[in-house]
């Protein structure tokens, strides 16, 4: 892989680095342990609205509590963050408490207001963020108890998931038998996410088995020939389409492993990287669109711009050799556009205004990854 690092990189980049990265600690932060922390259930809301009062709690997400796990395991052994393992310590008891299947095994997906519950089908997506926050925590605690949820997530997956084929069922019913649904690549790209966090905290030869599996069947069936782009459907599904913040996302989990790094799904994604800047990106704002056809032509499915895309772009940009000035300008963007003094706009429309002034728990995971990014490119 190429270097990177920054000791050539501008100062007033480094500088709004940091600004952000505070924005981080003393907004965002604090949004989710105290307006956003329902001290009953011991979960986060939702949703904070503009004024950051809790939306009307329609349902509690594993997944959304699992993300929560793994922002602020990020903070232990902070010293500006003295109460992240005891929030840690909570999330973790609430998320076996309230979401595990004790006679099926495995996790729900949703839980209603008053903590029955809600969704009882079990989802890949949960289970790989309930394994990638598990290998994070774990890290930094190393209590068995956490090792143990490890290991039965990752039994879980390869025992009731697991294809045979090297892809995953996206969602499975209480009792795990099939729904029909097949596989899809977000979830997919998380259980990715989930591997190489297990497999940074412990050596795993089933699970490194299980990554270099999983990313040969994503390049098979995932990656349209012509652009080498990722799609969000297998190929020759009905209405299926790409998102530029996906790619970005993939495109950091590759280059950045060195277990996937080189394979043939990395290149697929190195080869892509510059058409997707191409179609996915506005090229003066820095806006990165939601969605995109390929067939019959090139076009714009979905102009919406989300901070999560805004954010894994720029995390991607952090291992591109050619991409500092497109980081500063990328950064400059995510600060001035998307971050304000009260939190954060979720989703801006095609001219750049608020669409959607929610703040949802699981936006701070995505900028608590591209932060680590930023903080090894200008460390």
């Amino acid at each position: 892989m190429p270097d990177v690092s920054r000791s050539a990189s501008a100062p007033e980049s480094s500088a709004r680095f940091n600004a952000v990265q505070q924005h981080f600690h003393k907004v965002i932060v604090p949004l989710w342990q105290g307006p956003g922390w329902n001290p009953q259930l011991a979960l986060p809301y939702e949703a904070l609205d503009a004024e950051q009062r809790p939306l009307p709690p329609q349902r509690y997400r594993a997944m959304a509590c699992a993300r929560q796990l793994y922002v602020f395991a990020q903070l232990i052994g902070d010293a500006s963050a003295p109460f992240a393992e005891e929030r840690c310590a909570a999330l973790f008891r609430s998320l076996q408490r309230h979401f595990h299947d004790a006679e099926h095994g495995g996790w729900f997906y949703s839980i209603d207001p008053e903590g029955t519950p809600l969704d009882r089908r079990k989802d890949l997506y949960t289970h790989a963020f309930i394994l990638f926050a598990c290998a994070h925590y774990w890290a930094k605690v190393r209590e068995p108890l956490v090792e143990s949820v490890l290991g039965a997530a990752l039994e879980v997956l390869a025992q009731r998931f697991a294809r045979g084929d090297g892809l995953y069922e996206a969602s499975l019913d209480q009792d795990w038998s099939q729904l029909g649904c097949g596989p899809l690549q977000n979830p997919l790209m998380h259980l990715a996410e989930a591997f190489l966090a297990t497999l940074a905290v412990r050596p795993d030869q089933a699970v490194q088995n299980a990554l270099l599996s999983l990313c040969q069947a994503m390049q098979k069936h995932f990656i349209e020939p012509q652009h080498g782009v990722m799609m969000e459907k297998p190929l020759g599904a009905v209405d299926n389409w790409f998102e530029p913040g996906h790619q970005f996302e993939w495109y950091f989990l590759l280059a950045s492993s060195p277990q996937l790094r080189g394979s043939p799904l990395h290149l697929s994604l190195e080869r892509a990287f510059a058409f997707t800047e191409q179609v996915g990106v506005e090229p003066e704002s820095g806006a990165v669109c939601a969605m995109l056809d390929l067939q019959p032509q090139v076009r714009v499915k979905d102009a919406t711009q989300r901070i999560w895309a805004q954010a894994e772009y720029l995390r991607a940009l952090t291992l591109r050799a050619d991409g500092q000035a497109t980081l500063q300008r990328q950064l400059q963007a995510l600060q001035a556009h998307f971050l304000h003094a009260g939190g954060w706009h979720e989703c801006l429309d095609a001219s750049g205004a608020v669409s959607r002034r929610d703040m949802p728990s699981t936006t701070p995971y995505h900028l608590a990854t591209c932060y680590s990014g930023l903080a090894g490119y200008f460390a």
